[in-house]
């Protein structure tokens, strides 16, 4: 008498009963840890147009400050001074070392004061700069 190797017929199955559990704790998790931060510019400014315009990748290394029509300087959330401009952009660049200061400048602004505002972040030691531009089509 010969003995047969019978083998199972049941199919080996992920089981996804709780994975509707596991996307609504991953939906959860990323809607709380996900910043979505807007900042509410003070100044008026209209952007001067260009022809070739490059994207900055990482957006979370830029810190953007404005100069508007009337010479008001913002930062983030705050009208500044061209003397404080140093010091705050000096503590931003010790927080993030490759930080790109984004410039939004009016493009009817006295270059003068572009100058003066790029000479303080010299001496912050903030040398990526971006000079934000409109497509000119």
């Amino acid at each position: 008498m010969q003995f047969e190797k019978r083998r199972a017929n049941t199919k080996q199955e992920i089981p996804t009963a709780s994975m509707p559990d596991i996307i609504f704790m991953l939906l959860l998790f990323f809607m709380v840890t996900t910043t979505m931060r807007e900042v509410e510019v003070l100044v008026k400014y209209k952007l001067p147009e260009a022809k070739a315009v490059e994207k900055i990748e990482n957006k979370r290394l830029v810190s953007y400050l404005w100069l508007g029509q009337d010479g008001r300087i913002q930062i983030n959330d705050a009208i500044v001074d061209l003397g404080t401009i140093q010091e705050i952009m000096y503590n931003k660049r010790q927080a993030m070392p490759n930080v790109i200061v984004s410039m939004r400048v009016d493009k009817g602004s006295d270059m003068g004061q572009v100058t003066d505002i790029q000479q303080e972040l010299r001496k912050a030691f903030c040398l990526r700069i971006n000079y934000s531009t409109m497509v000119k089509i």
